[in-house]
């Protein structure tokens, strides 16, 4: 076991978003045929066994029998054609790219949002943040032949957490509401098709770009295909990274003491705690793969023997915060605390092994690049925000997260230096 990382300030657990009655559970457990894997180093040696199992989240399973074309959703594939795809997009995604082709973006889109919230003394954040978050990835996927903030409401409605069963039952107006939910996401995928794949693609056929539907196109997909890509890439470059921003003003506008660690850091300092709260805060907290072999996973002298065909659960929430590999104060907000070697600062938060997500880095940049500006506002939280959960992935959903811009007076930023890459 790793000794405790001694955070300067021991405040406990700090995690906002874990779904209430989730179990802890032992390291490795088998429920209803389900392997639920919850250790740290057990998760990571699943997710690097390239040859041994196969994507089974993300409704990849039922996805695969209505997908036809020569190629399938990165998010889908495996083996070999994977990883040719996954190298052939890796250099959008680089520090050197995203330093180049869209800091700028998301530093004058930052600015004029900041400066909006401040003229109008306030905001409700996720607002913002979907609004922001899709700007900056439309700019890498190559969406950007249609309006933003129509964009920004069609991906909204698809990927919508539904309400829950209990509000489907209440009489004929909540039965009409849970209908119209069930049809908005189809709904919203056609507009989204219509209103802003097409046109990208219509304007690349003829100019090619330097971004993802560019190159796509020069692959051979189809329209369809790119249209699944295109979703795939909405959902991990513009819905993950809005609700990550949004917890992190969170957690930096409850804390005086982080928030002024934060504003005055250099980069790499602010870089440690937006690490360190992703590393609690897993937007996606479990991933799921199904064995195409057997699979033997030995834990503190347990053998445990995985079958061939199982459906593995692996906790990346419970992996983030495993005591034995990251010490008893797992739960508490330490950035820079001590870790095994090789694990990074957010652990699992971005995934592992073939899967990795790619635009990890571009995630932290531009999360960076907003909330240093945000939160050089005398900003302070009116109420706690509302967080729903996705349960087939333990995904969650920040809302009412309002904003007011106080007096001035009430908050006094760190020096200018402190904005320094």
């Amino acid at each position: 076991m790793n000794e405790p990382s001694r955070c300067p300030v021991p405040h406990g657990d700090r995690r906002r978003t874990v779904p209430p009655g989730e179990p802890a559970g032992p390291p490795v457990e088998v429920v209803d045929g389900v392997w639920h894997v919850r250790s740290l180093p057990l998760v990571r040696e699943v997710l690097r066994e390239a040859d041994a199992t196969v994507q089974a989240g993300f409704n990849a399973e039922a996805a695969a029998q209505g997908l036809t074309g020569d190629h399938p959703p990165v998010l889908y594939a495996d083996g070999p054609e994977h990883r040719r795809q996954r190298s052939a997009t890796a250099r959008f995604f680089t520090p050197a790219a995203v330093g180049r082709r869209y800091r700028g973006l998301m530093e004058e889109r930052a600015d004029e949002l900041v400066e909006r919230i401040r003229a109008e003394g306030g905001c409700e954040l996720s607002a913002v943040t979907l609004r922001y978050s899709v700007e900056v990835a439309a700019q890498v996927v190559g969406l950007t032949d249609s309006g933003t903030e129509g964009m920004a409401r069609r991906l909204e409605r698809f990927f919508a957490i539904p309400a829950p069963p209990g509000d489907r039952r209440r009489g004929v107006l909540g039965r009409a509401r849970a209908a119209a939910a069930a049809v908005r996401p189809a709904w919203a995928m056609g507009a989204f098709h219509l209103l802003d794949v097409r046109p990208a693609i219509r304007t690349r056929r003829e100019r090619p770009r330097e971004d993802v539907v560019s190159h796509l196109l020069a692959e051979g997909y189809t329209d369809r295909e790119i249209l699944v890509e295109c979703l795939t890439y909405a959902a991990a470059g513009m819905v993950t990274t809005r609700e990550f921003i949004a917890v992190a003003a969170w957690h930096l506008l409850d804390d005086d003491a982080l928030r002024a660690r934060y504003l005055s850091a250099e980069e790499a300092g602010r870089h440690a705690i937006l690490h360190e709260v992703l590393r609690l805060e897993p937007v996606v907290g479990h991933l799921r793969r199904r064995t195409t072999r057997a699979l033997v996973l030995e834990h503190e002298g347990r053998r445990h023997e995985v079958p061939a065909g199982a459906l593995l659960d692996l906790s990346v929430r419970a992996a983030n915060t495993d005591a034995r590999a990251l010490g008893p104060d797992a739960a508490a907000l330490c950035p820079g605390r001590a870790r095994p070697r090789g694990v990074r600062a957010e652990v699992l938060s971005f995934g592992d092994g073939a899967h990795r997500c790619p635009g990890g880095f571009l995630a932290i940049q531009e999360s960076d690049v907003l909330l240093q500006r945000l939160l050089r506002l005398p900003l302070e939280l009116v109420h706690p925000p509302r967080v729903a959960w996705l349960e087939t992935i333990a995904a969650y959903e920040v809302r009412e997260l309002v904003l007011r811009v106080g007096a001035a007076q009430e908050w006094r930023s760190p020096s200018p230096a402190s904005t320094a890459r």
